[in-house]
């Protein structure tokens, strides 16, 4: 995976409590703790949009959608 450089500004007490976690070895340096932030952010970012978009599901709908043909095919399934 390639990366690229880039600069952020970034408060004081952030920068210290980021410094914090590198200097105790939670993260190697800086830019991967940052790395590791921002990936874990948009990957939220991404499941919160998938939520939002179910959510806009009319759950009876899919319900119908998923059986439909159902009682059909039930009458054509062999006895066990």
């Amino acid at each position: 995976m390639s990366t690229s450089k880039i600069a952020i500004t970034i408060d004081q007490n952030t920068l210290a409590r980021l410094d914090f976690l590198v200097k105790n070895n939670f993260f190697p340096n800086r830019s991967r703790a940052i790395q590791q932030a921002v990936s874990e952010k948009i990957d939220r970012l991404e499941q919160g949009r998938l939520a939002r978009e179910c959510a806009k599901l009319n759950p009876e709908s899919e319900q119908n959608f998923a059986e439909e043909g159902f009682d059909m095919e039930l009458d054509e399934w062999p006895e066990y």
